[in-house]
């Protein structure tokens, strides 16, 4: 097994192609070491002492190194972790009961916004662009964006991975993904991350 390794347009994020499936559907971001223990893979990645951020997509994973932690240095030991992880075939995720499925409540800083129900087919339409046109091209950075509300003109968006703290995701939301929006749907006056 080979795994491929891509920049992303943050340099604290590398990003880590298996060359097989990791997600079968949307993403899964791990911020701390107990965010990760629900993993056995993310886990181990934050046991390296030196990641600050882990993002499962579908067919990568991007690895956030903590502040002044040089790569050359990082990289052998991820790219190790995850040769034993996709080789043994490990689950991504541990076994669990129903019992044990908690839904976090959002915090204030990450709380949903919400739409105003007379908005429907104007948020049907962001909706639509953000995962046909947005999404993807984010993956590609080794990141993920998710929709967080519509109120007033304002598209409120939640960036992850790669995305997060990358000192181009203002650019990506202003000129970006902002421009898109505006340009296919004229209710949209400003995009914010949430």
């Amino acid at each position: 097994m080979f795994i491929e390794t891509e920049t992303t347009p943050n340099p604290a994020t590398l990003k880590f192609l298996p060359g097989e499936q990791v997600m079968p559907a949307g993403t899964r971001e791990f911020t701390t070491p107990e965010d990760a223990a629900a993993s056995p893979l993310a886990e181990a990645l934050f046991d390296l002492g030196e990641v600050t951020g882990v993002l499962f997509g579908r067919e990568f994973v991007a690895v956030t190194a903590a502040p002044g932690v040089a790569w050359s240095d990082l990289k052998p030991q991820v790219v190790s972790l995850l040769l034993d992880h996709f080789v043994s075939q490990a689950p991504l995720f541990l076994a669990g009961s129903a019992g044990e499925i908690t839904v976090p409540l959002d915090d204030a800083d990450d709380a949903t916004v919400g739409d105003d129900p007379a908005d429907a087919e104007v948020v049907a339409q962001i909706k639509d662009l953000i995962e046909t046109r947005v999404r993807p091209a984010v993956a590609n950075d080794g990141g993920d964006i998710t929709y967080r509300g519509f109120r007033d003109g304002v598209v409120y968006l939640k960036m992850q991975g790669a995305c997060s703290g990358c000192p181009s995701s203002s650019a990506t939301l202003k000129n970006g993904i902002e421009s898109l929006l505006k340009h296919y749907v004229p209710e949209v006056h400003e995009v914010r991350a949430a």
